[in-house]
């Protein structure tokens, strides 16, 4: 795998970054997130019938992140942002209040980045981010994560996302989220 110079950093080298058919493999991925995230086999269920819903959007893109034998130990897809998507449709009131509503227009949002517990801290999320982000058309990148400082808030905040809205609350979920923001395309180190 080779980046350019401004590129990201390469993955591990027993682990390869680089296009997924998420359909293909949607279960391989729902496993490691429901590793990283801790779902239940109800929420995996929920989520297998949203992912392959998104991937049938105009512009939707997958990276995945495989190790020599073909394990899949990390993911992540996103698509263009439109207003009349659910995601939208919840945070624009926060984003509206706190005048970032604009940020849901030319937009490319990260619908999902998972990646497996014993494979994180090796660069492998930010390199399916930005990969992902590189080849998007639009200008700048949402997405939303759970509202506490994790490893993966910390990492949104390295490339360049700032908070846009919190606490956002989605319908049946644990805990508050906030909704972050960044320039495409998102800062190397």
């Amino acid at each position: 795998m080779s980046y350019p110079a401004a590129g990201p950093p390469p993955a591990p080298r027993d682990v390869t970054v680089g296009p997924l058919d998420l359909a293909a493999r949607v279960d391989d991925a729902l496993a490691v997130q429901a590793l990283a995230f801790g779902l239940t086999d109800d929420e995996i269920g929920v989520r297998r019938h949203i992912v392959l819903r998104h991937l049938a959007t105009p512009g939707a893109r997958a990276l995945g992140a495989t190790t020599e034998t073909g394990r899949l130990v990390g993911f992540v897809y996103g698509l263009p942002n439109h207003r009349s998507y659910w995601w939208s449709t919840i945070v624009a009131p926060y984003l509206r209040s706190e005048g970032h509503e604009d940020w849901l227009d030319d937009s490319f949002v990260i619908t999902e980045l998972h990646v497996h517990p014993a494979h994180q801290k090796h660069g492998i999320g930010r390199a399916l981010i930005t990969m992902l982000t590189d080849a998007a058309v639009q200008p700048r990148s949402i997405l939303s994560a759970i509202d506490a400082e994790t490893p993966a808030r910390g990492l949104y905040r390295d490339l360049g996302y700032r908070d846009l809205a919190r606490p956002v609350h989605f319908p049946s979920a644990r805990s508050p989220y906030v909704v972050m923001g960044a320039h495409l395309p998102l800062r190397r180190r």
